[in-house]
Parts: C-alpha cells; sequence; structure tokens
C-alpha cells in the first residue's frame, strides 16, 4: 500500500509516520524542508519537498498514491480559515486527479456544526470538499489537544491557566499520539469504505476545573484555573502579536462550542483512547517547567 503523509514532523503527523513503519510500510511524507525529519526517519520514508498551499505541487507529490493523511496547515499568522481553503483546493484536486481512494482526514470535534466555530469551521469546510471528491473518507473528529498546553508554560511556570470556557464545563481531552494510533489504522484497515465520521475523544471529558487538579499533581506545583472574559482573552491574544482574523478565530472556538454544545457523536469504546492526561503532562511537561528552566 502506498501512504502519503503531510506535516511529518508535526504532534499528530511524526507519530503516524512512525506507526506506518512500525507496520512495514515506507510513506510518503510531504513537508516544506525534508531537512526537519530526523535522520532516523529519513532512512524509512520517502520525502518530497511540498509547500501544501501549491495546488500543483500538492498534486504532483501524490501520484500514485492509495491513501493519504491530510493535515490542514496553519501558520500561526494569518487568517486560519483563508489557508485552509487555499490548502483544501489542493488536496480536493490530488484526490481527484489522482484517484486517491481513501482519505484520513484530521478534523475536530465542533465541525459538525458547520459554522460559528472559528477556526474549525475552516475544518468543517474541507470535510464537505473532500465528502465531494467520491473518495472514501473518514474524518477524525479530535478532542482538545493535551500539546495545546505546551503554548502556556509560562502560565503553567506562574501557576494560573486563563480561559474563557466556563470550569466546569466538561469536554473531550485527548493524546497527539493517540489520534495518529487511530490514524493510522485507519489508513491501513481495508474493512471501511465511504464516508465516516471517527471521533477521537481521549480517555476521558475534563473540566478545566479537574484541568487544573490532575496538573497540580502531575506537575509537583499548584496551577489554578482562572475564567476571564472574552475581550480580556481577545486582548491577550493581541499583544503576543495575532492579527484580527486569527484572534477571532481562536477564540471562536471556544465560544462556539460553549452555549449547549453536544458533540454528535457520544462517548464509546470506538471514540475513546487510552493516555491520560496525568501521564501526558509528567511526560511531557513537568521538566519543561521546572525551576531551572528558563
Amino acid at each position: 500500500m502506498r501512504i502519503a503523509v503531510t506535516t511529518p514532523t508535526g504532534n499528530v503527523g511524526r507519530h503516524v509516520v512512525a506507526t506506518l513503519v512500525r507496520a512495514g510500510i515506507r510513506p510518503r511524507v510531504l513537508l516544506r524542508d525534508p531537512g526537519r525529519l530526523a535522520a532516523g526517519v529519513r532512512a524509512e520514508v520517502d520525502a518530497v519537498p511540498v509547500d501544501q498551499y501549491d495546488a500543483d505541487a500538492v498534486v504532483a507529490a501524490t501520484r500514485a498514491i492509495d491513501a493519504l493523511f491530510w493535515v490542514n496547515p496553519a501558520s500561526g499568522h494569518g487568517d486560519p480559515l483563508d489557508e485552509y481553503a487555499r490548502a483544501t483546493d489542493g488536496v480536493v484536486r490530488a484526490v481527484t486527479e489522482n484517484g486517491i481512494g481513501r482519505v484520513v482526514f484530521q478534523s475536530s470535534v465542533g465541525a459538525e456544526k458547520r459554522h460559528g466555530a472559528g477556526e474549525i469551521d475552516g475544518l468543517a469546510a474541507t470535510e464537505i470538499a473532500l465528502d465531494g471528491t467520491g473518495a472514501d473518507v473518514t474524518h477524525l473528529r479530535c478532542g482538545y489537544f493535551f500539546s495545546n498546553l505546551e503554548l502556556e508554560l509560562g502560565a503553567l511556570r506562574a501557576g494560573a491557566l486563563q480561559v474563557i470556557l466556563p470550569l466546569d464545563q466538561p469536554m473531550a481531552w485527548v493524546a497527539p499520539r493517540d489520534i495518529a494510533e487511530v490514524a493510522a489504522t485507519r489508513l491501513l484497515s481495508p474493512d471501511w469504505s465511504g464516508r465516516w465520521v471517527q471521533a477521537v475523544h481521549g480517555p476521558a471529558d475534563l473540566t478545566w476545573r479537574e484541568v487544573g487538579d490532575i496538573l497540580t499533581a502531575a506537575l509537583g506545583r499548584p496551577i489554578g484555573v482562572e475564567r476571564i472574559t472574552d475581550d480580556a482573552m481577545r486582548a491577550r491574544l493581541r499583544q503576543v502579536g495575532m492579527a484580527e482574523s486569527l484572534v477571532e478565530a481562536v477564540l471562536g472556538m471556544s465560544t462556539g462550542l460553549r452555549e449547549d454544545f453536544v458533540p454528535e457523536l457520544p462517548r464509546t469504546v470506538r471514540t475513546t483512547t487510552p493516555t491520560t492526561l496525568a501521564a501526558w503532562a509528567y511526560d511531557h511537561l513537568r521538566h519543561r517547567i521546572a525551576d531551572d528552566v528558563p
């Protein structure tokens, strides 16, 4: 089976690549700079330099591919809805022109709303576009990534996270590696076809208050969580240099899922994955917020 993987150095993509290699697959990996791959990984993959916003390049890089793991790229600077739309044009062309039989797309919980969830609206648009290609497609509706906490190292060292969701509102939290394992399993399995939505909810729905308690125990220091206003969060995001369109897209991922939102797929054995936040935080965060780390 010939499989292509986008964002192969990302939080999820690097684990997809490793899982496929362990399964005996030599994946084709698409990224701007193949030099970013670890030396050991470069020996096990076929790396193709690709800008995912360049539709012609994406089409060329995915010729003779049977299955594709697609992650919409985002610069972290511009309007993610515009960036997702540009990338979607490329993947749709690639799937259609190259006859790619199956796609596993990394989407998000909230995409089922289609509109009103900020940056997630761009993922919803990609879902719709991929559905129109006629390929077999699985949309991974992922929960809130544990790795988002890596963007809050300063706040964790200070012992205070700020959020705009109600502190007692539960939501799905998931480890990127667990998402990768579901993605790789879907890519390799011959026993599905058509359109599928596969939720990836992690081991438990957690409130921000529970997250604070879990992090306190895992990190060995008190971590408080404070709810702030939407405008206060806007000001905070602007202070770090985000463009206004990005500020609103980021904010919308919380405000759009705040009022009586219920995920399309419930928590079941099919949607539950094993890695706990406590274990992940101990492994990935504890050493990074130690007192001797700047």
